[in-house]
């Protein structure tokens, strides 16, 4: 392509502090970090940086405070590459954040806040700047701002992108019938379809849902219906030292190739070499990888089924 699609991310922006551990905490204590880290987070934030590092013009539109946390968050997501004029920034409200907890496989525990006074309303996202973007993508923790920027995006014909994490079912519901494509992680597509497994959860919720469905389940990989045939794809094998913000990376990437018109196993592909490559390093949304990173990955050949 002459130039590098624009995909405007609309959703969560954090600032996490991830420690390091050899095990998740069972119970009461204290529990000493080998590791730590502090970066600006957030699934829209994530995959915004993930497209932006793979070749890709982001735009954030996102709610933090007027605050010190707030002056951190935008010095390091525009550091990346990702345009942040559309980030607001709220009198009276603190910055979300999130203390994280990742162990020595990688899995993780989270504790996010989201500060009540940052306020619901989405009219002031620009619908001009919207419908200029090759590809929207929204996550579930604005439900009123990922509605209006998929509602401006479809009606421009454009790809309007979901990332289906967990919940209020009915807010995932609502907002993957407004969207193209809605890629579930396994855990939010067991609570939407009631499926026990991820192939039965993308056959079930590609029934539910007009557009295109998938359902990410970690190192099994990615699963979705198409022709009426269940796909499954799984990612190169790799050392998992830190999942948080995989599914992001993942949801960027994914974003990104059919923006750039690649035909879906090839994205998913893409994607799935894309959030392993993440996996491997330490830190969440800092171990998003570079385009070359991605493209050595997927020379492996990642495992189908």
């Amino acid at each position: 392509m002459a130039e590098a699609p624009l995909i405007v991310f609309c959703g969560a922006a954090t600032v996490d502090m991830i420690f390091a551990v050899d095990t998740l905490p069972q119970g009461p204590g204290k529990v000493l970090p080998k590791a730590f880290v502090q970066a600006a987070h957030g699934m829209a934030t994530s995959a915004a940086v993930a497209a932006a590092r793979l070749g890709g013009r982001a735009c954030l539109i996102a709610r933090i405070g007027n605050d010190m946390m707030g002056e951190q968050f935008l010095a390091e997501i525009e550091a990346e590459g990702v345009d942040c004029r559309y980030v607001r920034r709220v009198r009276g409200a603190p910055t979300p954040i999130s203390a994280v907890i990742v162990d020595d496989a990688g899995e993780r525990l989270i504790l996010p806040y989201y500060d009540r006074n940052l306020g619901d309303d989405p009219t002031w996202i620009p619908e001009v700047f919207v419908q200029a973007a090759d590809a929207v993508q929204v996550d579930v923790r604005w439900p009123e701002g990922a509605a209006r920027v998929l509602s401006i995006a479809r009606k421009a014909g454009k790809f309007a992108v979901l990332d289906a994490d967990i919940g209020p079912p009915d807010v995932i519901r609502a907002l993957a019938g407004s969207a193209s494509h809605t890629v579930f992680s396994a855990p939010a597509a067991y609570l939407v379809s009631g499926a026990a497994n991820a192939g039965d959860a993308a056959r079930e919720l590609s029934r539910l849902f007009d557009g295109f469905v998938a359902v990410t389940d970690g190192p099994e990989g990615c699963f979705w219906v198409e022709e009426g045939q269940l796909m499954h794809l799984r990612p190169p094998e790799v050392r998992a030292v830190d999942t948080l913000a995989a599914g992001d990376v993942f949801h960027g990437a994914f974003t990104l190739a059919i923006a750039q018109g690649c035909r879906v196993a090839d994205a998913v592909a893409f994607a799935n070499a894309a959030a392993a490559v993440k996996c491997t390093v330490f830190g969440g949304r800092l171990g998003s990888p570079s385009r070359e990173q991605v493209m050595r990955l997927l020379a492996a050949g990642p495992g189908a089924a």
